[in-house]
């Protein structure tokens, strides 16, 4: 595992109070984890705290929502950064899944008290419930209209919604067992849903009927993404001659993040497997960086960082804790990574540092997505967090 800074959840509230004391870690592999704190010294008339740390840690820069910390013996550096806003009334249980509309202005989000709401991004107020799932709703998304809503649930159901009257026009069935995640592909013309049962689905919105089963694992898929391939990763050969009219798109691929410690690469027209790459545990999330780049997140913590047109090794795995992978979501030259023990974090391409989303103390964080400048989060506390990125 890579060394790794670890700071008090609820530093930003402790360090405005003068004396206020915090501890702080850096864990290290095969070395003994450093302790350390860090401590307000008083807080200017613009309301930033002095802060000073003890030996093992210094303070590089402080603001009101940020602080960044560096840890010699470790050779790394973070920087923390506090939610700007956080909105604790709109469920009443853990929020599993959610999704901020292309305007920015409504939010989506699933939560284990059966419900899925459209809520207010300025303030959280609740705008509509959208009722209709049976059990619990596992995911939702947003078109790329941002009025229309996609999920699915544990009924094995996957539901459009209308933002503005809370009407489900369109309920796709099929599946067998309960959809653990979907994906829109470009405009909205169809979406892809992949389930407990194993099976990876394609949809017509249009004709509210199934195209195909684009793959069928053995194992349940516990995330798909689809993204545009390079020209070079051969894709294969369309089963059908209207399967390019019919979907509406040309040399798609498709990721699923399998039960079986697997991530595949299917073609999208050609229903064809591309590739497999080999994990050490289930895969729970994959996206796109680019048309070659590819992450996809495990059970046990590790994120790889893959190449579509050499997958004999991956570019990269990243290992900072054991804790399941929940999320993984582009970010400007990056990702953002949520994991069960609490923490979110981001990694640029740009940037010698990682940057630490704090607030949770030790719930997992199922959920992050991103809109313009903001990040928001959804936790197993019940929260839903707002994070201003504009001075990184």
């Amino acid at each position: 595992m890579e060394a790794r800074i670890v700071l008090q959840s609820d530093w930003s509230e402790v360090l405005r109070e003068n004396e206020g004391e915090v501890w702080v870690c850096c864990k290290i592999t095969g070395k003994p984890t450093v302790y350390g704190t860090l401590k307000c010294q008083g807080v200017s008339y613009d309301g930033i705290p002095e802060v000073t740390a003890s030996e093992e840690f210094e303070v590089l820069e402080v603001s009101k929502k940020s602080i960044h910390v560096t840890c010699p013996a470790g050779n790394t550096s973070s920087k923390f950064l506090a939610p700007h806003t956080t909105f604790a009334g709109i469920h009443d249980k853990s929020v599993t899944c959610l999704d901020i509309s292309c305007g920015g202005g409504l939010g989506v989000s699933t939560s284990t008290d059966s419900t899925m709401k459209i809520w207010n991004c300025t303030n959280g107020d609740r705008r509509r419930d959208l009722i209709g799932h049976v059990y619990e709703v596992n995911c939702c998304r947003f078109f790329p209209s941002g009025m229309v809503v996609l999920s699915g649930g544990m009924d094995a159901q996957v539901k459009i919604w209308s933002c503005e009257d809370g009407t489900c026009p369109v309920t796709f069935k099929g599946h067998k067992g309960g959809i653990l995640d979907t994906a829109i592909v470009d405009r909205g013309r169809n979406v892809i849903s992949c389930s407990r049962d194993g099976t990876a689905r394609l949809w017509d919105c249009g004709k509210s009927a199934c195209l195909a089963v684009v793959a069928d694992c053995g194992a349940p898929v516990n995330g798909c993404s689809v993204g545009t391939a390079d020209n070079s990763i051969n894709l294969g050969t369309p089963e059908q001659p209207t399967s390019d009219r019919e979907i509406g798109t040309q040399d798609k691929l498709l990721l699923l993040a399998r039960e079986d410690n697997k991530l595949q690469g299917v073609g999208l027209q050609s229903r064809q497997p591309v590739f497999t790459f080999d994990g050490a545990d289930a895969f729970n999330c994959c996206t796109f960086l680019s048309c070659v780049s590819l992450v996809a997140g495990t059970q046990d913590g590790k994120i790889y960082k893959l190449d579509a047109r050499c997958l004999r090794s991956p570019v990269q795995v990243i290992h900072r804790s054991g804790a399941p992978v929940h999320s993984l979501v582009p970010f400007r030259e990056g990702f953002i990574v949520t994991q069960g023990d609490g923490s979110c974090f981001m990694i640029q391409q740009d940037l010698d540092h990682a940057i630490e989303l704090t607030g949770p103390e030790a719930d997992p964080v199922y959920k992050a997505t991103s809109w313009g400048k903001s990040v928001f989060t959804c936790c197993r506390d019940g929260l839903v967090r707002k994070y201003q990125l504009s001075n990184l």
